[in-house]
């Protein structure tokens, strides 16, 4: 099977239809054509439902799909990579970290380390869920990757044992609400049964979510809540806690400012606080000059 056919079926799922993806591959329709016709033969399924307009995806074209994205992302990561080694230049190491992440912690901590011009984020990680990072450090998608991770107990099923790591830092998630017209607290741990809080989670599949649910199952104290909605992105939950739709809990860092400028205020006092540690992980299987290098100065460092 050839990369291009795998590029050509993301751009026919991505236009869903076979003239513009043809334009945008350099090819004619008819080739395009039977390029996919030949993708299909090779997977032995159909994965493009042409009875509709636009044209579907079937669900094993949906699965595919991803397939496609993941093999190609490796391939343009493993092109750039051999091209720097062919010129002569040092590799850059590829890091992958939530959102809230990179904004607040990743440029100042990459300035301490004096290695920032090296260490590149890898943008398509902003989007995974915990297991996806350890899968990607795995197939050498990425060569490094920083996750929050719970201080206390949290079940989660994540199989780490390949990796190893080091703390490179701190953080709390404290639970935040927006303010009324009296500048009063929108919602207040912990609720009541009768009035529970309108509350903005995380999914449960992500270390966030499940360290939030572990910390509160802990607590002498039930609170009452009630989800309103699931967000991956802390960015997207701060937002619809400004916006007045609930409160939850966010990492310090992504609300100081606006607990200073009063927009956002506690919805709790410190013993609803989450404690995490910001954990930097590489597999051990993976191997390359720079990066054992740049571990390798980590280890006398200290941690926050």
């Amino acid at each position: 099977m050839e990369i291009r056919w795998l590029e050509d079926f993301i751009a026919l799922a991505r236009t869903r239809h076979f003239s513009r993806a043809a334009d945008e591959q350099n090819v004619t329709q008819p080739t395009f054509s039977r390029r996919i016709k030949l993708l299909e033969e090779e997977m032995g399924v159909t994965l493009i439902n042409r009875q509709t307009l636009p044209l579907s995806l079937t669900p094993a074209g949906d699965e595919f799909l991803l397939l496609c994205e993941q093999v190609t992302d490796r391939v343009r990561l493993t092109r750039d990579r051999v091209r720097e080694i062919s010129a002569g230049q040092k590799r850059r190491i590829m890091v992958a970290a939530p959102q809230s992440l990179l904004g607040q912690f990743l440029p100042e901590w990459l300035a301490t380390t004096g290695w920032q011009e090296r260490v590149q984020p890898y943008l398509r990680a902003t989007g995974w869920v915990a297991s996806d990072y350890f899968q990607a450090l795995q197939h050498g998608e990425c060569d490094l990757a920083i996750c929050y991770w719970p201080i206390g107990r949290c079940d989660l099923d994540i199989d780490t044992s390949s990796c190893t790591y080091r703390v490179i830092g701190h953080e709390r998630l404290i639970p935040v609400t927006g303010v009324d017209e009296h500048s009063a607290p929108r919602a207040l741990l912990p609720g009541s049964r009768q009035q529970p809080l309108p509350w903005l989670a995380y999914p449960q599949r992500g270390l966030l979510g499940s360290a939030v649910t572990a910390h509160l199952a802990r607590l002498p104290q039930s609170s009452y809540l009630n989800a309103q909605s699931e967000n991956l992105y802390a960015a997207g939950i701060k937002e619809l806690v400004l916006l007045g739709y609930g409160m939850s809990w966010l990492p310090e860092r992504n609300v100081e400012a606006e607990l200073r400028q009063g927009s956002l205020v506690r919805a709790g006092d410190s013993r609803w606080d989450v404690p995490m540690e910001l954990r930097l992980y590489r597999h051990q299987g993976q191997h390359h000059a720079e990066l054992d290098s740049f571990w390798s100065e980590l280890t006398p460092l200290r941690t926050y």
